[in-house]
């Protein structure tokens, strides 16, 4: 194999084919997920030789997840490829979804040959558009002898980037006989921010009473979770994750207090509302992850906001900032420390205080998660009711999504990697969702995409065999992967899958409770077993109606991916109950000017 990996050194003659492998070896590629087609047969037939295994998937938007799950686990590129026209265009929603978590993925789109362009040919299509507001570069082959070069900087922009990348390349490019010298890589050594703005924030650092650490998106993909642990600890601050970002910090660190934004914790949101100065490392401060959430508006107003981003263009974007630093979140960590050390800070004097208000703060948030088994709003209560008279199809009963969830979290292995779709009861998850170690949480982030999460676990599966991988699903998104179930089983990726079983498309129908009157339209799902169906396809299918099996399940499924090879689907029926919707501010209620309409409101 390290024959197969060495790369051709100095100008070579070669194909255009040969350039493109060749250039993907010399970036560490190993696999890459897609669908076969003829626009770049002639390079795939070389690429067993060269040391690369094409994933073939059932559908090219879980292709595109499936790189995206795969490089949030590895830190190594994700690629992806498939047919020109139908196959690209089935890639664009994943993407999107890449681009929001920062993935860098390389998406390959074979065009149709330059020949033919502008004819209206077989599979033609404008494909840089397609994908130009998701991608941080497109590079586009205008000559098989610039294959090499196009391929290197597609690679280099996607982690400099920290984005997905476009490599657009004419299908009759593939062919002919060209000189080429393969790039190496080129990675940024990215640092700690500018002396000045560092020097601001230590000075601002020293003056605060009650600093709140927010450990974002950026901690991760800088391996900077000790870095950030090393301030915490120093300045004695509650750490709070920013949204979906719940492995950024580990859970059983004293200072860990949970996630910010929708269905997040009350201790990190009562903590950060207290602070006189937040550091947000590592974060963009996204809109909908700084939200009023719990009734509590807890954004600190008077604050003064040291913000560290990798990307200059988000410091100060969404939130009024004090500071801003351009910089490596890890290496700006730790250079902020090393400002610190051998200094008295306001805050030494209060820190054995702090730390009993976190630890109260957090003793009071297990509590509440402990002690709300159900939702009380009066929809959900009236769901409850007619669930007691119920049996599911399987003899047992319906389930409370709390319940279930918080048994799920008790069940949890070590080393875990969980990816959560977009839903209702998803959502709820991230009060119960706790990690150890990064790169293990993987949701779409503020694409926010059905069909995400399944795609997204089998793509970390590849890339960490050694780590179990669970995703969670309601039954609306689940419809959106359940055949990529057939990649798992063709392809021995095992992996478990959580199926929330309510019958709904939950979080659009809390929108018609809340605002219409409980006037249903194409909210209900009414589905045969998804067991059975997983079953059906080769995979292992366990249905979960007792609130005492669900632990059990989650391990049996576990153990059988885990010790058997085996994908798992765990179908747990659940209540009609619905959690708060997304947003409160994101619907009005409803007025009718028309005679046939006025009772619709």
């Amino acid at each position: 194999m390290s024959e197969q990996r060495s790369v051709v050194a100095g100008p070579q003659k070669m194909t255009p084919s040969e350039a493109f492998v060749e250039t993907m070896v010399a970036n560490g590629v190993t696999e890459m997920f897609g669908i076969m087609g003829s626009a770049f047969m002639d390079a795939m037939d070389i690429f067993a030789p060269a040391g690369i295994r094409l994933i073939p998937v059932v559908h090219e938007q879980g292709a595109g997840h499936m790189a995206d799950g795969y490089a949030r686990v590895s830190g190594r590129h994700g690629v992806v490829i498939g047919q020109n026209g139908p196959g690209i265009s089935n890639c664009v929603t994943a993407i999107a979804a890449a681009y929001w978590a920062h993935t860098p993925v390389v998406i390959v789109t074979p065009e149709a040959g330059t020949m033919g362009m502008g004819l209206g040919g077989f599979q033609e299509a404008r494909q840089l558009p397609m994908f130009q507001e998701f991608t941080k570069y497109q590079g586009h082959v205008t000559h098989p002898a610039r294959m090499a070069e196009f391929t290197a900087r597609c690679f280099d922009r996607a982690m400099s980037e920290m984005g997905p990348t476009q490599l657009n390349i004419p299908r009759d490019y593939f062919y002919g006989q060209i000189t080429a010298e393969i790039p190496q890589p080129r990675r940024l050594d990215r640092g700690p921010g500018g002396e000045h703005s560092l020097n601001e924030a230590a000075e601002l650092l020293a003056t605060a009473r009650f600093p709140v650490v927010i450990s974002g998106g950026g901690v991760v993909m800088a391996d900077g979770v000790e870095a950030c642990q090393a301030l915490a600890e120093r300045l004695g601050a509650p750490v709070v994750n920013s949204y979906l970002h719940n492995d950024s910090f580990p859970a059983s660190h004293p200072l860990w207090c949970g996630p910010l934004g929708y269905q997040g914790s009350k201790a990190a949101m009562k903590l950060i509302s207290r602070a006189d100065v937040v550091v947000a490392l590592g974060s963009r401060l996204g809109p909908f992850g700084t939200l009023p959430q719990h009734g509590m508006d807890y954004w600190p107003k008077n604050a003064k906001i040291i913000q560290i981003d990798a990307d200059h263009k988000m410091l100060g974007l969404v939130k009024k900032i004090s500071v801003g630093i351009c910089g490596d979140a890890k290496a700006a960590a730790q250079a902020l420390v090393q400002r610190l050390a051998g200094r008295t800070l306001a805050c030494d004097a209060t820190r054995a205080q702090r730390a009993d208000e976190i630890a109260t703060e957090k003793a009071a948030w297990e509590r509440e998660l402990d002690e709300w088994t159900h939702e009380r709003d009066p929809y959900s209560l009236d769901m409850i009711e007619e669930a007691k008279g119920e049996r599911s199809p399987f003899g047992g009963h319906y389930l409370h999504p709390r319940q279930v969830l918080r048994e799920l979290e008790k069940a949890m292995p070590a080393d875990v990697m969980v990816s959560t779709d977009i839903g209702n009861i998803n959502s709820v998850a991230n009060s119960y969702l706790r990690f150890e170690k990064p790169r293990s949480f993987f949701a779409a982030m503020s694409w926010g995409n059905c069909g995400y999460a399944f795609p997204t676990i089998i793509g970390a599966k590849v890339a960490a065999p050694h780590r179990p991988a669970i995703s969670y699903a309601g039954d609306g998104a689940w419809g959106m992967s359940l055949m990529e179930t057939l990649t798992c089983v063709r392809h021995d990726i095992p992996v478990t899958a959580v199926v929330f079983h309510n019958r709904q498309w939950g979080a659009e129908k809390k929108n018609q409770v809340d605002f219409y009157n409980r006037r249903f339209v194409a909210g209900e799902l009414d589905s045969p077993s998804f067991a059975g169906i997983a079953r059906a396809m080769g995979a292992e299918g366990i249905v979960v109606d007792r609130l005492e099996d669900v632990g059990p399940a989650l391990k049996r499924a576990v153990d059988l991916q885990m010790n058997h090879g085996k994908t798992c689907i765990v179908e747990i029926m659940c209540t009609r109950e619905l959690g708060d919707p997304f947003r409160r501010d994101a619907l009005a209620k409803p007025v009718r000017l028309l005679e046939k309409y006025k009772d619709f409101v």
